[in-house]
């Protein structure tokens, strides 16, 4: 018998070849190169909230076979191995996905609220889609606008300006089986007695039936799951599902510490079981409404889940629980890319796709196109990624393939109030991805390390100026080892 605790001692290929979905689809399309397409390709963008990389099969760490429809994308398009969120909190997460910027130029540093949301004239996917002649659709959870609950004003909605049926906090204005979103204009949309992701999977299949080809669309379907439900304070899955992961695999990185991921995860795999199944029926929506064959499928997630076992709720950590992400593309030009090794983070997503429907990126984009890494010519691309967290604290972090390195502004008097930056920062957390992939052992502050750890302050500091955030004093760890 098989124990769920050890790890996964699978092979990402017997993973993928495990699906049927893969071997449907290899069938039905083969390998494609990456190359220019023969005309405008659509974009359909899933995004799942607080999916953990290791969720999905075909990273090879889970053994659980929750996914096979994501397992499938994987092994006919292009798996992003190393995709990072570069903050690890639903607003900002988003508004760095959208707008290819930091939270520095976004202006979006925490999650929305009445003083905060994306700026009324910010450069987005959706406006720059666009501007070529794409419709922009969006169904689902939005969280960038300036409020909290109610219809969202088109000026708030990020240049998504046709099909609009969402709630900025879907969180707050629904529940797992009963809900309220709004219409473009401003009607509400009820459901009830029907699962929250299947409802908005509903709403997708109706907009692919209807959307015709005389034009290109894009498309971003944003479901909450499995995201916890707030007011209820766990994660939800669909009636009958987290009884079907009632001892489940546990990740590496969970194990040692206390947490609430004894009580969670049966239901977090049930709404990523959920999720695969949306993928599933949306891949197949495109084929029987034959767009499958020019339409760019994305999946990718905002952030990561720690499960209270690195602070006292689920993510805002350095650590790739919080941060690394699934990002997994199929269809024209990504179709047979096989897997990017190279580091890439949230910035890069925006860029990637324009870039793939030949659309110029703005000037404006901080993140770069992973076309040359997906052709295998990265030329000069920076292996590392910038991170910050500005609301548990206020911290920047570093990741390259060899450390994970962040520093922390210190709090004062034991009264803390989330900024979007600070004066200073600390040296306070480094881990060695390689000798210590769970990122359970914190160098910071020893002596074997002092070397590496002033060369990664440096590095940091020159990723806060070009990041645009305001220059900080970065300071050794404040408890060194002797």
């Amino acid at each position: 018998m098989t124990n769920r605790n050890e790890p996964a001692r699978i092979s990402r290929r017997q993973l993928l070849r495990s699906s049927a979905a893969v071997s449907a689809a290899a069938a039905g399309a083969g390998a494609q190169t990456t190359g220019s397409v023969a005309s405008k390709p659509n974009i359909v963008v899933v995004i799942a909230d607080e999916v953990r990389f290791d969720a999905v099969g075909a990273y090879g760490r889970n053994p659980m076979d929750l996914t096979p429809n994501l397992n499938g994308m994987a092994a006919q398009g292009t798996l992003y191995r190393h995709m990072f969120t570069n903050q690890p909190v639903c607003s900002p997460a988003r508004a760095c996905l959208f707008t290819g910027q930091y939270p520095a130029k976004h202006g979006v540093w925490k999650n929305t609220g009445p003083d905060i949301g994306l700026s009324r004239q910010a450069t987005t996917m959706a406006t720059e889609f666009r501007k070529a002649g794409y419709s922009a659709n969006y169904i689902g959870k939005w969280h960038l606008a300036a409020h909290t609950q109610g219809p969202v004003p088109a000026a708030q909605r990020g240049g998504f300006l046709n099909l609009w049926q969402a709630s900025n906090v879907l969180e707050i204005t629904a529940h797992p089986y009963f809900g309220t979103m709004w219409d473009g204009d401003g009607r509400e949309m009820v459901f009830k007695d029907e699962y929250r992701a299947d409802y908005l999977t509903r709403l997708t299949k109706k907009f692919l039936q209807n959307v015709g080809k005389a034009s290109p669309f894009l498309l971003v379907v944003s479901y909450l799951e499995p995201h916890q439900q707030n007011d209820m304070g766990r994660m939800v899955a669909p009636k009958g599902y987290a009884e079907r992961y009632k001892n489940p695999f546990v990740p590496a990185d969970l194990r040692p510490f206390p947490g609430d991921w004894q009580q969670q995860l049966p239901d977090y795999y049930g709404c990523i079981k959920k999720i695969d199944e949306c993928v599933g029926e949306i891949r197949q929506a495109l084929k029987e409404n034959d767009l499958d064959k020019n339409t760019i499928v994305v999946f990718v997630s905002d952030h990561g889940c720690h499960f209270m076992t690195r602070n006292t709720e689920y993510k805002r950590s350095a650590q790739d629980a919080s941060t690394h992400v699934p990002w997994i593309i199929e269809g024209p030009i990504f179709n047979g890319g096989g897997e990017v090794n190279e580091l890439v983070s949230m910035v890069d997503l925006t860029p990637t796709l324009l870039d793939a429907a030949g659309i110029t990126v703005p000037a404006t984009m901080q993140g770069k196109s992973t076309l040359p890494v997906v052709r295998r010519t990265p030329g000069g691309w920076r292996n590392e990624v910038f991170i910050q967290m500005s609301e548990f604290w206020v911290a920047r972090a570093l990741r390259t393939p060899e450390w994970t390195y962040a520093m922390a502004a210190p709090r004062g008097n034991n009264k803390f109030q989330p900024e979007p930056n600070a004066p200073e920062y600390v040296s306070f957390q480094l881990y060695d991805n390689r000798a210590d992939p769970n990122q359970l052992v914190n160098l910071a502050g020893r002596k074997e390390t002092k070397l590496t750890e002033e060369q990664l302050r440096e590095r940091l500091r020159a990723r806060i100026q070009e990041a645009g955030d305001k220059p900080a004093e970065l300071k050794p760890c404040a408890f060194p080892y002797a």
